[in-house]
């Protein structure tokens, strides 16, 4: 099988049903954009830390079922979806790392060790995927569960950037106005 198609060359996609729609549909911008999220988290990985590492690789499949749940406008029973139980594994991963952090008493600028940098882009790009996937549900019915999702794990990849530099012994810097 051969990986071009030649069926998106004038600028329309699939979506799951077959419906036929354009790239700058506002579905395929939030699928499109959490894909962005999933391939920054390979960047991240590996990075020398177990936990994280293997949140993070969790998270990149997590990510998939996001695209399927988004990229499906009308899913049957059987059909990958978000469910609260990915909310609740991501919510775990900040309390775990919550429980090895200073508490947080000021914004951070984003940066510190290489690990911990890629890790602030990764949310950051989160958060931007957690925009689009609202700018769909503003005109489209998805599964809530998804913004949850979304908003939770850019919480997370702040949380595990802490992490990650707290252990690289890499001090956070403040803003300063």
């Amino acid at each position: 099988m051969t990986i071009y198609t030649g069926r998106g060359d004038e600028g329309r996609t699939d979506l799951r049903g077959a419906d036929r729609v354009s790239k700058t549909n506002a579905r395929i911008e939030a699928y499109g954009t959490v894909d962005e999220v999933n391939s920054l988290l390979g960047v991240v990985a590996p990075t020398g830390y177990d936990d994280v590492d293997s949140a993070l690789a969790s998270a990149q499949n997590h990510l998939h079922v996001v695209q399927a749940d988004l990229a499906n406008p009308e899913p049957d029973a059987d059909d990958p979806r978000v469910r609260e139980s990915h909310v609740e594994a991501v919510e775990g991963w900040i309390d775990d790392a919550d429980d090895e952090l200073d508490p947080l008493t000021n914004f951070v600028l984003p940066g510190g060790s290489e690990a911990g940098a890629r890790l602030h882009h990764a949310r950051s790009v989160a958060r931007r995927a957690e925009r689009r996937a609202v700018e769909l549900a503003e005109s489209e019915a998805i599964n809530e569960t998804v913004v949850v999702y979304l908003n939770r794990l850019s919480d997370a990849l702040f949380t595990l950037a802490r992490l990650v530099n707290a252990r690289e012994g890499v001090t956070e810097d403040a803003p300063s106005y």
